[in-house]
């Protein structure tokens, strides 16, 4: 398949295969998640100990977490599917075909960290926090995976930035959702590691990188032409309305009751120092 970017006039003809070793063909998108993950533990490693939490909390933690998080994904978009896999039933692990849903895995992978931090006595709203600015920057890398597969762009467009895609004889021009949604993890990574280590409460970064990736998705879900249904609803432009409005409310009610008690801390001040 041929990949056109008019704005800087570069055609490329995508290659799904990056190579053969030993007779096994290696897929871009199993190396692009790879790299993904190597990223994020090169920058969990650097942050060992934040939150009092090491690094090899971490790894131990994502040695249960990570194939269940896989399976999580992976299961949410064939049961979503499930009209095609049951038809053929054979493609179900062909993951090297795409189809991954971000959701079931961090709702699995979110559920087994849970268990893993009640089973070790750790706080998880400082587990969560540690981990979310990470997943953010791993899912940036990640959907260039969908490049490379030629998937999860949206619907025809217009705009100087269209992406143009050339399959069996029909050349249109799409939006690249794809980059839209690696653009906004990549700001959202830099913005939580902004502020993660001036957090007010546990369970902030974690919040905040739900409520602005939920907003971030419901604009895009709504551009794509593979969006997974409910009936006639985008599953996951739901799923990110119900997060957005749940952990956006979370997010304004600690900024609002951390505004009064800042007020409430000033005005003691005042009296004690007329008081001296």
């Amino acid at each position: 398949m041929t990949i056109t970017i008019p704005l800087f006039s570069i055609t490329i003809a995508i290659p799904k295969i990056a190579c053969t070793i030993l007779g096994i063909q290696i897929y871009w998108y199993g190396i692009i998640i790879a790299i993904a993950m190597a990223v994020a533990v090169i920058l969990y490693y650097k942050k060992s100990g934040t939150y009092g939490i090491s690094f090899d909390t971490i790894l131990s933690a994502f040695l249960w977490v990570i194939p269940f998080a896989f399976l999580g994904a992976r299961l949410y978009y064939v049961i979503f599917r499930w009209d095609y896999y049951s038809s053929n039933p054979s493609q179900i692990l062909q993951i090297k075909n795409g189809g991954l849903a971000i959701y079931g895995g961090l709702f699995v992978g979110v559920a087994i960290l849970c268990f893993y931090c009640k089973k070790n006595k750790i706080c998880i709203r400082d587990m969560l926090d540690y981990v979310v600015p990470e997943i953010a920057i791993a899912q940036s890398i990640g959907r260039w995976g969908n490049f490379f597969n030629v998937e999860a762009y949206g619907v025809e467009t217009t705009l100087p930035w269209k992406m143009g895609i050339e399959a069996q004889g029909t050349n249109s021009y799409v939006h690249p959702t794809f980059l839209y949604e690696s653009i906004c993890t990549l700001g959202i990574y830099l913005l939580l590691h902004k502020i993660e280590k001036n957090r007010k409460w546990k369970g902030q970064i974690t919040c905040l990188y739900i409520t602005l990736y939920s907003f971030a998705r419901m604009w895009i879900e709504g551009l794509r032409t593979d969006s997974l249904y409910l009936g006639n609803i985008r599953i996951s432009q739901l799923v990110s309305i119900i997060l957005f409005v749940v952990f956006g409310s979370i997010l304004f009610y600690f900024a609002y009751h951390n505004r009064k008690m800042s007020k409430k801390e000033e005005k003691n001040k005042k009296v004690t120092y007329k008081n001296a």
